[in-house]
């Protein structure tokens, strides 16, 4: 992996330390009404929330630890645990912390708002698989495309939640930038145990 990739997780971290204290701000404040008004009820980007659903994560991190468990790839199945399933359990225990409410609307969610979980969590298991994925495929085009696809993906799901005014932009810009935080310190971890196997 390339080195600004790890300077962008610090800068993401940041950004999310940046938000935890001033999403508050009148200027964003102005931000999550216009992304609201930008997206609100957009039916098409609503229907990526379904991608980002608890119950579809889990059916596809388990999948992920059979596939890399047939290749007896023992150290990308607690990649996959730490990714998804510690990012999750991460996401929640920041929405605790920080206990903001959700955006005001008819039948809201009971859960906090910041930082949004689809949005982390989203993040997290599509940058995982493309991870996976373009480990054998090198520099090559495919592992491009994988890439590109995950990080689409990703955008639309946090996006979802906009339009159904779920989140404030805020709490999705935020989860975005956890799920990158998490998800390179535990690459991180995934690829110094490599090394130490290799030797």
């Amino acid at each position: 992996m390339k080195k600004w990739i790890y300077g962008l997780a610090v800068l993401t971290l940041g950004l999310f330390v940046m938000l935890r204290f001033t999403y508050e701000a009148p200027s964003f404040i102005a931000f999550d009404e216009k992304w609201a008004n930008l997206l609100g009820g957009n039916e098409l980007i609503i229907f990526f929330h379904y991608i980002g659903e608890p119950i579809f994560v889990v059916i596809v991190a388990l999948i992920l630890v059979f596939w890399q468990w047939r290749k007896g790839n023992y150290r990308a199945i607690v990649l996959v645990l730490l990714t998804v399933a510690a990012g999750n359990v991460l996401n929640q225990l920041l929405k605790k912390w920080i206990e903001r409410p959700r955006p005001e609307i008819a039948d809201q969610l009971l859960s906090f708002s910041f930082p949004s979980g689809h949005s982390m969590t989203g993040a997290l298991y599509l940058l995982t698989i493309a991870y996976l994925l373009s480990e054998g495929l090198g520099r090559s085009k495919k592992a491009l495309l994988v890439w590109l696809v995950a990080l689409i993906l990703a955008c639309f799901i946090g996006l979802s939640r906009i339009a159904e005014s779920r989140h404030f932009a805020t709490d999705v810009l935020a989860g975005w930038s956890a799920g990158y935080t998490w998800f390179i310190i535990c690459l991180i971890w995934y690829q110094r145990g490599k090394k130490k196997d290799a030797v």
